[in-house]
C-alpha cells in the first residue's frame, strides 16, 4: 500500500512526456502536504516551488528516503513543467542516484521513466529508449504489470518518432490489453493517445485513429482530467482532423488548446497548437496566416529548449517564405532546417526522406511528360511558320542544359564539402559534451570524496572549512552540466546558473525557508572562461552571506544582479538585508574565502566596492576587454 501511493503520488510524470497539472484551490496549498504530481496553475509555481524544497529539508531530517526521494523527484518535474529543462535534468539524476543508492528498484525504474521523458523533449531518443528498457528490465524482474505495461506505452511513443509505426500499435495494443485487466484508467488512456500517433502513418484507416483519439479524451473525461495528458489527447485527435482535411474542425480543436495553455500560464504548451494551426494554414495555402503560428511555435522552442519538431518548423516556415517570394529567408530556414535535420537523422531511421523523393521524382517526370505533349502539339500547329524560331530555342536550350549541369556539378561537390564539414563539426560537439560531462562526474566524486573526509573530522573549523570546498566543487560541476546538457558549448546561461547554484547554498545551510534568494537580472551568456570564476564569487558571497548576515535564525533576502554594458563591462552586485559588516573590517574566520574572491576579480581584470548600508552589498566592475 505504501508503494501505490507513492506511484498515484508521481502517476502523472510517466502518463505523458508532461507532467500532470492538477488545478487545487489556494487553500489545498497550505493544508495538504505537497506531492509531486500537485502541480498548480502558474500563478502559484513559486509557493509550489518553496513546498516542494521544504518537504525534501523535512525528509532529510527525518532520514525518510523515499520521502527525499519524491521530493528531488517533484523539483524535476517542477523545472520540467515551470522552469528549465536543465534544471529537470539536474534533479531528475540526483533522483536516480538517491535510488541507486538506498537499493529502491521499483522507485528508480520510476525514475528513469521520468529521466526518458526529459530525453524525449529534446529528441534524444536513442537514450531515452535505453532508459525504458532498464526501467522494463526492473519492473520484469519485479513482476509488476503496470510497470511493464507502462513502459511498452514509452516503446510505442519512441518508435513513433523512428516511422516505425505499426511496431509502435502493436506495443500499445499489448499495454492495452494489460491495463484494461488491471483497471489503471490514466495509464490506459495515455496508451490509446500513442496508438492513435502511430495509426495516422501505419496504414490503419484515418477512421481507427479517430476512433482510437476519442476514447482517450472519453477516458481523461471519465476521471475528470483536463490537464497537459488530455490537452495532449486532444492536440492529436486535431492532427487526424487535419490529414482527413477537416479542417475547420482541426483548427478549432487546436484553437481550443491554445486558450487553455493560456489560461493556465504554459507557455511552453502552446508550441503544439501554434506550429499545427500554422500546418493547417501552410496545406491551404493561406500562407499569410500560417507564418506568424510558425514563427511564433519556433520562438517558444528556442526558449525553452523544447526543439524536438524544431526542424519540422523549420521546413514549414522556409516553405512559406519561397511561396511569398521571399527567397533570402526561405534558403536561412531551409539551411536551419538542413542542419536540425541532419541532428535528428542520427537517432531514427529516416524513411520519409526516402518516400517523399521517391514521390518527388514521379512527379518530375509527369511534368515533364505533360510539357513535351504541349510542345510537340504547338510544334505541329506552328512548325511552318516559327521553324528557325525553333532551332533558335534548341541551341539556346542546349546551352543552358550544359550551363545547368555545369552549375550542378559545382553544387554538387559543394554538398558533399558541406556534409563533410558538418559530419566533423558533430562529431566535435559530442566530443567536447562528453569532455564537460566527465569533468562534472569527476567533480562529482571529489565533492564525494570531501563529504566523505568531513564526516570524520570533528574539529568545527576544519570540518566547516571542508563543506566550503564542496560548495565551490558543486558550483563548478552544475556550471560543466549545464554545458553538456545545453545547446550552445561555449557559453552559459547565468540566471539559470544562479538559480541551481542559490538551491544548493540553500540546501547545504537547510535555510531554505527563512532565506529567500532572488536573480534579479536579464537572460545573459557568458563563455566558460567568464561563467566559472564569477560563479565561484557568487558561490562564496552568499555563503558568507548565510554564515554572518543572518545570525540566530534570522530571515531575510539576498539579491543578485548580473548586467553587461556595450562596452564589454560585467557589473555584478549582490546584496542582504542581514546586519551586514563594517567596511573594511578583517573578515571572519579563516579569511581564505576573501582571498578568493580577491584572486578571482584581478583575473578578470575587477574591481570591488563594498556598502554596509541596510545589510551589505558587495559591487564588481569586470573589464572583458583584453589588453592591448
Amino acid at each position: 500500500m505504501k508503494r501505490l501511493g507513492r506511484l498515484l503520488a508521481i502517476a502523472c510524470i510517466f502518463q505523458s512526456s508532461f507532467p500532470q497539472i492538477a488545478m487545487a484551490q489556494e487553500s489545498t496549498l497550505d493544508t495538504v502536504t505537497w506531492q509531486p504530481s500537485r502541480l498548480l496553475r502558474a500563478p502559484d509555481s513559486v509557493r509550489l516551488f518553496q513546498k516542494a524544497h521544504q518537504q525534501l529539508r523535512l525528509a532529510r531530517q527525518t532520514a525518510e528516503t523515499s520521502d527525499t526521494g519524491q521530493a528531488l523527484s517533484g523539483l524535476s518535474e517542477y523545472h520540467h513543467t515551470y522552469g528549465n529543462l536543465d534544471s529537470a535534468f539536474y534533479y531528475a539524476n540526483r533522483t536516480i542516484a538517491h535510488y541507486e543508492e538506498h537499493a529502491q528498484p521499483l522507485a528508480l525504474a520510476d525514475a528513469y521513466l521520468q529521466l526518458m521523458a526529459l530525453h524525449d523533449e529534446k529528441a534524444e531518443y536513442a537514450l531515452a529508449l535505453q532508459l525504458v528498457y532498464k526501467a522494463l528490465a526492473i519492473y520484469e524482474e519485479t513482476q509488476d504489470k503496470r510497470g511493464i505495461a507502462r513502459s511498452y506505452i514509452q516503446i510505442c511513443n519512441l518508435l513513433y518518432y523512428e516511422q516505425r509505426y505499426s511496431e509502435g500499435v502493436t506495443y500499445c495494443d499489448k499495454a492495452i490489453s494489460i491495463l484494461e485487466r488491471e483497471e489503471d484508467t490514466l495509464s490506459l488512456a495515455l496508451g490509446y493517445r500513442f496508438k492513435a500517433a502511430n495509426q495516422l502513418f501505419s496504414g490503419d484507416s484515418l477512421e481507427d485513429a479517430l476512433a482510437s483519439a476519442n476514447q482517450s479524451i472519453a477516458l481523461y473525461d471519465k476521471l475528470n482530467e483536463k490537464g497537459l495528458p488530455y490537452m495532449a489527447a486532444v492536440n492529436w485527435k486535431g492532427n487526424i482532423l487535419k490529414y482527413m482535411e477537416r479542417f475547420d474542425e482541426a483548427i478549432a480543436t487546436y484553437q481550443a488548446n491554445y486558450e487553455r495553455s493560456k489560461e493556465s500560464g504554459m507557455d511552453r504548451y502552446l508550441i503544439s497548437s501554434l506550429a499545427n494551426m500554422g500546418h493547417v494554414y501552410l496545406i491551404q495555402k493561406r500562407y499569410a496566416e500560417a507564418l506568424p503560428y510558425n514563427l511564433e511555435a519556433i520562438s517558444i522552442m528556442e526558449a525553452t529548449g523544447k526543439t524536438k519538431n524544431l526542424w519540422e518548423n523549420y521546413m514549414h516556415v522556409s516553405d512559406i517564405y519561397e511561396a511569398m517570394g521571399n527567397y533570402p529567408k526561405a534558403l536561412e530556414y531551409y539551411q536551419m532546417y538542413a542542419n536540425k535535420y541532419a541532428e535528428f537523422q542520427q537517432t531514427i531511421i529516416d524513411r520519409l526522406e526516402a518516400e517523399t523523393h521517391a514521390k518527388y521524382e514521379a512527379g518530375q517526370r509527369g511534368a515533364q511528360i505533360v510539357l513535351q505533349d504541349e510542345t510537340i502539339d504547338r510544334q505541329r500547329r506552328t512548325q511552318l511558320l516559327y521553324i528557325s524560331v525553333a532551332a533558335l530555342l534548341i541551341i539556346i536550350v542546349a546551352g543552358m542544359y550544359f550551363t545547368l549541369k555545369n552549375i550542378r556539378k559545382k553544387r554538387k561537390t559543394l554538398a558533399l564539402l558541406n556534409a563533410e564539414l558538418d559530419s566533423k563539426n558533430t562529431q566535435n560537439e559530442l566530443l567536447l559534451k562528453e569532455i564537460h560531462h566527465r569533468v562534472k562526474n569527476n567533480l562529482e566524486l571529489v565533492k564525494s570524496l570531501i563529504a566523505l573526509q568531513s564526516a570524520q573530522v570533528s574539529d568545527p573549523s576544519s570540518k566547516e572549512a571542508l563543506q566550503s570546498s564542496q560548495n565551490r566543487v558543486q558550483s563548478m560541476g552544475i556550471l560543466h552540466q549545464k554545458l553538456y546538457q545545453g545547446n550552445k558549448l561555449g557559453s552559459v546561461e547565468m540566471k539559470d546558473y544562479f538559480i541551481n547554484l542559490s538551491e544548493g547554498v540553500l540546501d547545504t545551510f537547510g535555510a531554505e525557508d527563512r532565506i529567500h534568494i532572488e536573480c534579479a537580472m536579464d537572460r545573459l551568456e557568458l563563455d566558460v572562461d567568464t561563467a566559472v570564476p564569477i560563479g565561484l564569487i557568487v558561490n562564496e558571497l552568499l555563503t558568507n552571506s548565510l554564515k554572518y548576515g543572518f545570525p540566530e535564525q534570522a530571515k531575510g533576502i539576498i539579491i543578485i544582479e548580473l548586467a553587461q554594458q556595450a562596452d564589454k563591462t560585467l557589473t555584478l552586485q549582490v546584496q542582504d538585508n542581514g546586519i551586514g559588516k563594517p567596511v573594511g573590517s578583517a573578515p571572519k574566520g579563516t579569511g581564505f574565502g576573501t582571498q578568493l574572491i580577491q584572486l578571482l576579480t584581478q583575473q578578470l581584470n575587477g574591481s570591488i566596492v563594498e556598502s554596509a548600508s541596510e545589510g551589505h552589498t558587495v559591487t564588481f566592475q569586470f573589464n572583458l576587454t583584453p589588453a592591448a
